[in-house]
């Protein structure tokens, strides 16, 4: 079971090849963040494959892995988009695309056929990749004046959060990131310091 604040996904792209009655699929396994850079890649790959009977995908973003969607891209509903969701899926990963593009061998393969060989090719491309567990971080920004640093900074010491920005001045700031299960315990300790005040992102 992983921890609630943790998610799985892929460092680089990386490639599967599956052939099956003279098909062959071609999976690229993209690691992505946003709808923009899905977008971007299927155009891309739509292009560098533009000769292919079928450019297919699916891809999940977000640690809560809600973000999801299944092409069938002229494949039979079902048997393109949902095989590879169902890889993504069973490996628990996210910010992840598929592409699978499927050239046509001359062979029908049947629905059954087809679900078979999308999935494998997704399976060979996501076998083919490294696969990281990354935190679920969240920020809070901290003022204080000047004389109350050393507190500040011993708590960052002993807490280990990343600082992400920092202002010295009569009032400073520090923006801090952490895994969000370590987070209620950093803002606990940075309240109690004298003169801090927590700044919620709005």
């Amino acid at each position: 079971m992983t921890a609630e604040d943790t998610y799985k996904t892929i460092v680089e792209p990386s490639e599967g090849i599956y052939t099956e009655k003279r098909s062959k699929f071609i999976a690229i396994a993209l690691p992505v963040r946003t709808i923009d850079e899905i977008k971007t890649h299927l155009e891309t790959y739509q292009k560098k494959y533009y000769d292919a009977r079928h450019v297919c995908y699916a891809y999940m973003l977000g640690a809560m892995r809600k973000d999801f969607r299944a092409n069938d891209n002229g494949e039979p509903s079902g048997t393109a988009g949902k095989p590879i969701l169902g890889q993504i899926n069973s490996n628990e990963l996210t910010d992840i695309l598929i592409i699978v593009v499927r050239y046509f061998g001359g062979i029908k393969l049947g629905t059954s056929g087809l679900i078979v060989a999308y999935k494998a090719a997704a399976a060979e491309a996501i076998a083919a990749a490294t696969i990281i567990e990354k935190t679920v971080d969240e920020e809070v920004t901290v003022m204080f004046e000047y004389p109350f640093m050393n507190d500040i900074m011993r708590i960052v010491k002993e807490e280990e959060p990343e600082i992400i920005s920092q202002i010295y001045d009569m009032d400073c700031s520090m923006t801090l990131r952490i895994r969000s299960s370590m987070m209620s315990k950093l803002r606990a300790r940075l309240e109690k310091v004298e003169t801090a005040r927590i700044m919620d992102k709005k």
